[in-house]
């Protein structure tokens, strides 16, 4: 059923076409005098013709049983009416007292003051706060604003989303978005809200969409404290900001392996490379002698895999080779070891690749044995 469909009412006469709604279960009727009757959505049926007067088996019941009605009871009171659904009372025994249906052009939210800033928070509250440990939770979204808002709420699953609810949430209101139990609530340690905000039927201050990750802090959940009493809720709840003030909240979502990496970023990057040697051997320029061990140019490799050591250590032959490249003649030994012959394999394509012009040798056996390659710069 929509704006504009003709109706039929079930249970009386008459009829006519929708112009609005009230709430989720009231539709506004225009009959022939103009006039918007407030009627449930189950009373009324769409129909193609325009003969609302048609009466339908429901209503000559109805018709039936109040003319019943007025026979058995005489004299009635001033007083006594009968309600119409809606809540209008438009009818009474007394004929010459008539109370007309009012008028209702289009249903609009009630707005409060200073609500239009927006709040918006994500709430968590236990069915079973005495045995919060083994209580099922519901999952609220809380709008304290003026602003009518499309949401989408939404856990991960490392790097996969699952929409677990979405629609439309009216102004200062709470919506119930989920029901789960304790132990689906490792699932929820990663959540987000996207959210979209708008007024209806009135003009309005444009707002930003917003959208919002958020750690959930699983262990909140098993103690008795963090459930605090709020202006929302009649029992205690565990309220996270999602927008405080217009403000989205910054608290965002820190996988432990992101942690991780961080760390070992910063680790290399403190530990200083150990000072190159230089052997003076006479001549017009001097032998230049770096060893790529790593024990020599790092003093701590945890948490290094195999591949992260060896880039490191390429890393510092081209920074050696960077350095004296336009430097002809000049003689540089990179002790790499015997060992496997990865690191000298490595050496020497990079040689092939990148500094092809350069005369390569294997250094001196005496002072090296098999484990260092000579680079002479052309």
């Amino acid at each position: 059923m929509k704006i504009g469909d003709k109706v039929r009412f079930l249970s009386e006469v008459g009829g006519g076409v929708v112009t609005g709604f009230q709430g989720k279960n009231i539709v506004l009727v225009e009959d022939a005098d103009g006039f918007d009757i407030p009627m449930p959505m189950h009373e009324c049926v769409v129909i193609e013709t325009d003969d609302y007067n048609i009466p339908t088996p429901a209503s000559k019941a109805a018709a039936q049983k109040k003319k019943e009605e007025e026979q058995s009871v005489r004299p009635v009171s001033s007083a006594a009416k009968r309600n119409v659904p809606g809540g209008i009372n438009s009818f009474c025994d007394e004929p010459q007292l008539r109370v007309e249906k009012p008028q209702v052009s289009a249903y609009r939210q009630p707005e409060v003051r200073g609500g239009d800033t927006l709040n918006v928070f994500l709430a968590f509250v236990p069915e079973d706060i005495k045995a919060v440990s083994t209580t099922p939770f519901e999952t609220y979204l809380v709008n304290d604003s003026n602003y009518y808002m499309y949401y989408t709420y939404l856990c991960a699953e490392g790097k996969a989303w699952t929409a677990l609810s979405h629609g439309l949430i009216e102004p200062n209101t709470k919506l119930m978005l989920e029901e789960f139990e304790k132990s689906g609530l490792n699932d929820r340690e990663h959540v987000a809200l996207q959210m979209v905000a708008f007024k209806d039927n009135r003009s309005f201050v444009m707002k930003p969409s917003v959208s919002v990750e958020l750690r959930i802090d699983t262990v909140k959940f098993y103690k008795l404290h963090t459930f605090r009493n709020t202006d929302f809720f009649e029992t205690p709840a565990l309220i996270y900001d999602v927008v405080r003030d217009d403000r989205p909240a910054k608290q965002v979502f820190v996988s432990a392996e992101d942690i991780q990496e961080a760390l070992l970023q910063k680790q290399m990057a403190d530990v200083p490379a150990k000072p190159q040697t230089l052997i003076k051997r006479g001549g017009k320029n001097e032998i230049v002698e770096i060893d790529l061990h790593i024990g020599e140019l790092l003093d701590d490799t945890r948490g290094m895999s195999n591949s992260e050591i060896l880039n490191y250590q390429l890393d510092k032959f081209r920074e050696v080779m960077e350095q004296y490249k336009n430097k002809r003649e000049q003689r540089i030994v990179f002790i790499h070891g015997k060992g496997d012959g990865v690191l000298r394999k490595a050496v020497l394509d990079e040689l092939k690749r990148r500094y092809s012009a350069c005369k390569t040798q294997d250094a001196s056996f005496q002072e090296y044995g098999f484990g260092a390659t000579m680079v002479t710069i052309k």
